[in-house]
């Protein structure tokens, strides 16, 4: 079942990796821009995968209105911003611990109702791992 990946790409080529690793605490979420110079890269736990989704449902009812942002914390601390000028995209910020500085991705409108989608599936999966995890401990 695993490594699972898949990609979303929009009419102009852009390109949104989204995948299940495991991980010692069961499972991340890892967002990939490839088809970015730098390749940005964001690691999300499954509290950060579950902000994520909210936040991509509410910047699609804010549009054209601002929205404030929201934080994650802990390993994988990330921050969501809704920018909209140019043109509506979701800004991921990250410092992890495991990161040299600060990673940031920015995700156009075109790609947020299939990465929803996605997210709903690889919660599921991620969760799964965690449970496999927790399992093997006890």
């Amino acid at each position: 079942m695993f490594p699972r990946i898949r990609e979303i790409t929009d009419a102009f080529g852009g390109r949104l990796r989204v995948s299940v690793e495991e991980h010692p605490s069961g499972a991340l979420v890892v967002l990939e821009r490839p088809d970015l110079p730098g390749r940005p890269r964001i690691l999300l736990d499954g509290y950060g995968v579950d902000v994520l989704s909210g936040y991509i449902m509410s910047a699609r009812l804010s549009v054209p209105h601002e929205l404030p942002d929201e934080h994650v914390d802990g390993m994988f601390g990330t921050r969501f911003r809704l920018g909209l000028e140019p043109c509506a995209t979701l800004a991921l910020t990250q410092n992890g611990t495991e990161h040299n500085g600060a990673d940031a991705m920015d995700i156009p409108a075109p790609f947020w109702d299939r990465l929803y989608a996605e997210l709903c599936l690889v919660s599921a999966h991620a969760r799964e791992l965690a449970r496999r995890v927790e399992a093997r401990i006890h």
